[in-house]
């Protein structure tokens, strides 16, 4: 199965079904949850740390390192699937509302040549923090 195959749904459901099994549900609290998200994508970050921006893409290229960080990855979305299941968040649904205010926040054109988050860039120049 391949994303174009797989609803979120599906996934929360296999996830849901996962938990249920072990009678985990007592344990997959929002704020544990959230912790083990958090712990998940520094696991995550780990395979990238101390390489140069190159390193970083060229990581797809190696099998070996692709395969934990395919893992890792896998570990992240079925604790952030976990903590929509434990919330009754609708993922597509968030994820359509924050990119429509996204697009306010960033319209096309106006960061092209800054790196840094826009709030970086205000405080800066005497913004507002």
């Amino acid at each position: 199965m391949s994303d174009k195959d797989t609803s979120i749904q599906e996934l929360k459901e296999i996830m849901k079904k996962f938990v249920r099994a072990r009678s985990w549900e007592q344990y997959h609290s929002p704020k544990n949850l959230s912790a083990s998200l958090a712990i998940e994508v520094a696991e995550l970050m780990e395979h990238f740390q101390w390489l140069t921006e190159e390193q970083s893409r060229e990581i797809k290229s190696n099998k070996e390192k692709m395969a934990h960080v395919h893992d890792e990855i896998a570990d992240v979305a079925s604790y952030l699937l976990g903590l929509c299941n434990v919330l009754g968040v609708d993922l597509s649904d968030a994820m359509r509302s924050k990119m429509e205010k996204n697009n306010k926040k960033y319209p096309p054109g106006v960061q092209k040549e800054q790196i840094h988050k826009y709030t970086y860039s205000k405080r800066s120049k005497g913004g507002k923090t």
